[in-house]
């Protein structure tokens, strides 16, 4: 199952940030609207992202929740009738929220750097370091910590949960 390491950091703003993440990024700013409902689920979290009317991906995680970088295992299934599968997964297990966000995404090496706008929360930055088979998470906690000093980004600004529990505990 792929893993990544995450940071998840509340900013005052995407804007202010962008010249920083520039600066360190080999490709970007690109810009995707995303529309992600969350679903019950036992054994982690599933959420279903859209994209447009046709294209969507299925996204099965599980991390725990905690302040600073944290290991999630995660699969993800492409499908070309997003709609139509949230109303079947809605059916199935039941919707537990929703959260719709303007993400800029930059790629430095092999780390997702997010920017994202999320409706009704405010603006936050996202760190992905994307491990490799057998790679020590603790590799990707010092390449994490390494772009938080290089972002600006300080420890008082990590945050533990999702963005659909930061929602929920605001009662959105």
């Amino acid at each position: 199952m792929p893993r990544n390491i995450e940071i998840k950091a509340h900013i005052e703003s995407v804007q202010a940030l962008l010249p920083k993440a520039a600066s360190i990024s080999d490709e970007g700013p690109i810009e995707i609207t995303q529309d992600d409902t969350f679903f019950s689920c036992e054994n982690g979290r599933m959420k279903l992202r859209t994209f447009s009317e046709s294209e969507g991906e299925l996204i099965f995680y599980r991390r725990s929740n905690q302040q600073g970088p944290k290991e999630s295992y995660y699969v993800r299934s492409p499908t070309s009738s997003p709609h139509i599968l949230r109303e079947a997964l809605t059916q199935a297990y039941g919707q537990v929220g929703r959260v719709q966000k303007l993400r800029t995404l930059f790629l430095a090496g092999r780390t997702r750097i997010h920017l994202d706008q999320v409706k009704d929360l405010g603006h936050f930055l996202e760190l992905e370091v994307v491990l490799q088979e057998g790679e020590s998470a603790e590799q990707g906690v010092k390449e994490a910590h390494a772009l938080m000093v290089q972002l600006g980004v300080e420890p008082s600004q990590l945050i533990e949960g999702a963005y659909v529990d930061l929602l929920a505990q605001r009662g959105v």
